[in-house]
């Protein structure tokens, strides 16, 4: 990341290649289509490009990435309640995800949850962001994270085991 702050452009590059995929995925996540997501992904590239000198942290680029790809987000696709604050009472998150056996259906599963929940999880348990940069990134309390992602799991499994995800 040093390198990158000095203008090294193939540094840059480096960040890019690591980072791409599960960027993109995030913002799959929040975008009606592929095509949306591939043009969020190029704009937060951009915006991270020009952001990265003034990071002072390496530790915190996972946070900056996605705090930037969702800022694109949130502006570009205008999504409601962003930034709602959930009001339920906080649960421990730290119990094991779910194993399921098709991903077709925890992907449908999580499409289905509303958007807070659905970036918590997403973040949480398949970009492996902590609870702290997840709070960073989605601009709440840590309580509130631990609240999304203790719902979110609820009405995954409630829709998988009650047969609604497709292909089952």
């Amino acid at each position: 990341m040093t390198q990158c702050q000095r203008g090294d452009r193939d540094a840059f590059a480096k960040i890019v290649q690591m980072w791409e995929r599960p960027l993109f995925y995030y913002l799959r996540r929040l975008a009606p289509s592929e095509e949306d997501a591939l043009d969020l992904l190029q704009e937060t590239w951009l915006k991270a490009f020009r952001a990265i000198p003034t990071l002072r942290d390496s530790r915190t680029l996972p946070a900056f990435l996605y705090t930037t790809a969702r800022n694109a987000a949130v502006s570009r696709l205008r999504i409601p309640h962003a930034n709602h604050v959930a009001t339920e009472e906080a649960a421990s998150p730290n119990c094991a995800f779910i194993a399921f056996d098709n991903a077709d259906q925890v992907h449908y599963a999580l499409d289905q949850l509303p958007l807070p929940q659905r970036e918590a999880v997403t973040l949480y348990f398949l970009e492996d962001l902590s609870i702290d940069e997840i709070a960073q990134v989605l601009s709440v309390p840590a309580g509130t994270v631990k609240s999304r992602l203790h719902y979110g799991k609820q009405a995954i499994r409630r829709i998988i085991s009650d047969g609604d995800a497709h292909g089952k």
